[in-house]
């Protein structure tokens, strides 16, 4: 068992705020103990140097080793500001918003909204276009049932997704068709795992009968980065509604959703230093306004008779019942933090650190990538499987294990996109995905632990 000093909070237990936290006074782009500007960036690795002492969690080992976290397409670590602001928030201002006239009532609300701002102006939205969820999973549902009521879908209609989403963005389109008898189409990918753009323009894949084209912004499996503007520009030339899946994209890449030409963006606030049970839909408002509710409660409405309700404007009608709101100042403050880094320097560094990846990785006999081998747009989760000089495939699970054994957190799986692997004739993949604390050491490692498990198993048992 750990010692208690251990269990401590990383913050001394007098530091708290007589104020809702706003994440203003964050150490990250600032010297911590004087809070001049930061000093100049040197080598192409500066991020992690800067910002590791912020997540007190990579200091940890496994055993002699230690701990390597390359699991950041899954969740990402959160720096010590996100979690002090949501412990002060809990301590200091609990309670919840919009229905309480009093002073904590007030805090929170306050405290809740200013999240809500501090996301529209990290992605470039207005405030209003902002809706909480609690996962991009909940967002992109929202917009499948949203959509197909508004659209009127049925018979003869169609939606076109890609081969390479994340369950999440196939399951709630598979159940909008199988409500409303419209039929779902989707983009192949090539071998080299880009969207087959050529193939999908023979077929008259996005035609007069498609409404809605919905496509993950960055491959959670392969890193591809895909052209959202173009495919919002071929969905719109037919009258259809783009909805981009941005959860990989959003906590990688500068951000501006107008620019990106989708109508609807989803992405979720754990995979962007922020906690669990946040997601965010950003929409155009003028089409937002023109949605029905998706869930029914508190909040969401304007006036309730028995005999019927009207509903409140966006997005407090897609925001039934007690939002999010610990966990929506934590989401603040972590765009707050990444804001301070500056996205584009958060966008080279896992450029670079993926560039280092697939030379290391590129190198190991026996290593197949799935995706993009060349770090050209392309995102910082790399799907690989492992052969033994034998010819024997390494089950994924077993490449995690060892690598755990070594304290190196990698995943294996289909990672919620089986008809992708699918297509590249493979059951599961190993994955390691990177973000702006990973460290070319922590690169090396994986690589030279990845040669150890593949001779291990192409050994004599």
């Amino acid at each position: 068992m750990p010692d208690r000093a251990d269990l401590r909070a990383p913050w001394p237990a007098e530091d708290t705020e007589d104020h809702p936290p706003t994440g203003d006074e964050l150490p990250s782009a600032e010297s911590p103990e004087t809070g001049e500007a930061a000093p100049a960036a040197s080598g192409p690795f500066w991020l992690a140097d800067r910002v590791r002492p912020d997540f007190p969690v990579l200091g940890r080992t496994v055993g002699d080793w230690p701990l390597t976290y390359l699991d950041s397409a899954n969740t990402a670590q959160k720096p010590t500001p996100v979690v002090r602001a949501i412990a002060q928030h809990y301590l200091q201002h609990n309670a919840n918003v919009a229905r309480a006239m009093h002073l904590l009532g007030a805090e929170a609300t306050e405290a809740f909204e200013g999240g809500r701002a501090k996301v529209a102006g990290f992605v470039g939205g207005r405030t209003e276009e902002i809706v909480f969820t609690k996962n991009a999973s909940e967002a992109l549902n929202l917009c499948a049932h949203t959509l197909g009521q508004h659209l009127r879908l049925g018979p003869g209609d169609e939606v076109v997704t890609t081969i390479m989403e994340h369950h999440s963005n196939i399951v709630p389109w598979q159940l909008l068709c199988q409500r409303t008898g419209a039929t779902l189409r989707w983009f192949d990918v090539t071998d080299d795992g880009r969207l087959d753009l050529d193939r999908a323009d023979a077929e008259g894949l996005v035609n007069e009968r498609t409404k809605i084209v919905t496509a993950t912004w960055v491959s959670n499996v392969l890193g591809t980065v895909n052209p959202i503007a173009a495919l919002a520009a071929r969905a719109h030339a037919v009258g259809a509604v783009l909805v981009a899946d941005a959860s990989q994209a959003v906590p990688q890449l500068p951000t501006d959703v107008h620019a990106l030409g989708a109508d609807l963006v989803a992405f979720t606030g754990h995979k962007l230093l922020g906690p669990t049970g946040i997601g965010v839909l950003w929409g155009r408002y003028d089409l937002l306004e023109q949605l029905p509710p998706f869930l029914g409660g508190g909040e969401m409405i304007e006036i309730v008779e028995m005999e019927g309700s009207t509903y409140a404007a966006p997005p407090a009608r897609f925001e039934a019942g007690t939002p999010p709101i610990a966990q929506a100042v934590g989401l603040g403050v972590a765009v707050d933090y990444l804001s301070g880094l500056g996205m584009a320097n958060v966008a080279a560094h896992e450029h670079a650190i993926t560039t280092h990846a697939l030379e290391r990785l590129t190198a190991i006999e026996g290593l197949r990538i799935l995706g993009p081998t060349q770090p050209v747009d392309r995102g910082g989760a790399v799907s690989f499987t492992l052969a033994t000089r034998d010819g024997l495939e390494v089950h994924p699970h077993d490449v995690m294990q060892f690598l755990d054994a070594r304290g190196i957190a990698v995943r294996g799986g289909h990672h919620c996109a089986r008809p992708l692997h699918k297509r590249f004739r493979v059951a599961s993949s190993t994955r390691a995905s990177f973000y702006l604390y990973t460290t070319p050491a922590e690169i090396d490692r994986l690589a030279d632990a990845l040669i150890y498990t593949r001779d291990f198993f192409g050994g004599k048992l």
